[in-house]
C-alpha cells in the first residue's frame, strides 16, 4: 500500500502500534501508543520553587484559591517540597518583614505570601524552604557584610514568626552566583550558619548556575564559558569555603548545551559528595533556547535533562518552576500540556 493511501489504522498497524478497540479516529488513542520503544526513563521531579517575587517572568496574580488549586496539582504528581525563591528582591517583598521595612526602601506588601505558602504546605504535607532577601545591589557592589546583616535580622524575625509551622523544613540562600562572584561564599557561609544555629540545624540549600554557553555574560560576548575542568576547579574552592553552612547543592541546569549537561552534572555530584552535601539538580522547566523570555520548555528537552540527572546519580530534582511552566493552572497553555506529558511518562493518573 502506498504511504499516501494508508489510513491512520494501517499506519499504526505497520508500526505494530494498533491500539485495541481502534475505531478509525484518534479520540480514544492515548499518546503512549506512539511512544518510541527506547525513550529515556528520566528522573522525576520532587520539588519546585515558588516564584512570586519575580525577576524576569510575569506574575499570575493568584490568591489563596488559585494557589490552593496549584498546590493540589503539585501534590498529584509527587512534589513534596516547595522553596519560596526569595523573601524579596530590591523594593518588592513577600511579607511585611519589620526589619526590611525599617532599614530598606521597600514597598509594603498587600498579602503575607510567606504565611500563605506555609499554610498550604502544612495542608498538603509538604516541606517548605524559606528563601532569603536579595537586595539586588549590596552584594553586586561588594558590600557583602551589608547583605549578610540584612539577612541575619530577617532570619531571626522569620523563625520567630513562622517557625511553628510543621512544614518549615529549611532555608534557601537566594543569591545566585557562578564564577564571577566567588566572594559571595562569605554570604552563603554567614547566612547558612546562622540559619542553622537559630532553627535547630534545619537544612540549607543553594542553587547557583553553571557558567556555560547560555549565560547572559557569554551570550552577550562579554565572557567565555567555563569548561568542565574549570567549573570543577572553581567550585571546589567555593564549596570548600561553605561546607559547614550548606547542605543541598542544586545547580541550575539550563545554561549549558544538552549534550554536555551530563558531564557538568557528574562534576557537581562528585564535588557535593566530597564536601558532604546532597546533590540536587535544578531542572529548569522553561526554555532558554527561544527568542522570548521565557516560555514552557519542550517536553523532549525536559526529558533529555531528566535523563542526564538520572544517569549522573542526582539525589533529587527541583524545578524552576512548576506554577508558571508545568502547571495545568498556568497562564501559559503549553504548561498544562507539559503537565500532561509528564504524567503520561511516569504513569500518573
Amino acid at each position: 500500500m502506498a504511504a499516501a493511501a494508508m489510513t491512520v489504522g494501517s499506519r499504526l498497524s505497520a508500526w505494530g502500534k494498533t491500539p485495541s478497540g481502534f475505531s478509525g479516529d484518534l479520540k480514544h488513542v492515548p499518546d503512549a501508543d506512539f511512544a518510541t520503544p527506547d525513550r529515556y526513563a528520566g528522573m522525576p521531579i520532587k520539588a519546585t520553587f515558588l516564584d512570586e517575587i519575580s525577576w524576569d517572568i510575569p506574575h499570575q496574580n493568584w490568591g489563596i484559591k488559585e494557589w490552593d488549586k496549584d498546590f493540589r496539582a503539585m501534590s498529584a504528581i509527587g512534589i513534596n517540597t516547595v522553596v519560596m525563591i526569595r523573601a524579596g528582591l530590591g523594593k518588592w517583598i513577600t511579607s511585611p518583614f519589620k526589619c526590611l521595612l525599617k532599614s530598606e526602601d521597600v514597598y509594603y506588601p498587600p498579602v503575607d505570601l510567606t504565611g500563605m505558602f506555609l499554610t498550604l504546605a502544612d495542608k498538603y504535607g509538604m516541606q517548605f524552604f524559606f528563601g532569603t532577601y536579595d537586595s539586588g545591589k549590596y552584594w553586586q557592589e561588594g558590600l557583602y557584610q551589608k547583605e549578610i546583616d540584612l539577612n541575619l535580622a530577617l532570619i531571626d524575625e522569620v523563625w520567630e514568626k513562622y517557625g511553628h509551622h510543621k512544614s518549615f523544613a529549611g532555608w534557601y540562600l537566594s543569591q545566585e552566583i557562578s564564577r564571577r562572584t566567588r566572594n559571595m561564599s562569605r554570604i552563603y557561609a554567614g547566612m547558612g550558619k546562622h540559619a542553622k544555629e537559630i532553627s535547630g540545624n534545619l537544612t540549607t540549600m543553594i542553587s547557583p548556575y553553571i557558567h556555560g554557553v547560555k549565560t547572559d555574560q557569554v551570550m552577550s560576548g562579554k565572557d567565555k564559558p567555563l569548561s568542565v575542568r574549570e567549573h570543577e576547579e572553581e567550585w571546589n574552592e567555593i564549596l570548600g569555603n561553605i561546607k559547614e553552612a550548606v547542605d543541598i547543592l542544586a545547580f541550575q541546569d539550563g545554561q549549558v548545551n544538552y549534550n554536555e549537561l551530563f558531564d557538568y552534572l557528574k562534576v557537581n555530584k562528585k564535588l557535593a559528595d566530597k564536601y558532604g552535601m546532597r546533590c540536587w539538580t535544578n531542572l529548569e522547566s522553561f526554555d532558554r533556547d527561544m527568542p522570548i523570555r521565557f516560555l514552557p520548555i519542550k517536553w523532549e528537552k525536559l526529558l533529555l535533562k531528566m535523563e542526564a540527572a538520572r544517569k549522573a546519580g542526582m539525589d533529587n530534582a527541583i524545578t524552576f518552576e512548576f506554577s508558571h511552566f508545568m502547571s495545568p493552572n498556568s497562564a501559559y497553555l503549553q504548561a498544562g500540556h507539559l503537565y500532561d506529558r509528564y504524567k503520561e511518562h511516569f504513569h500518573i493518573k
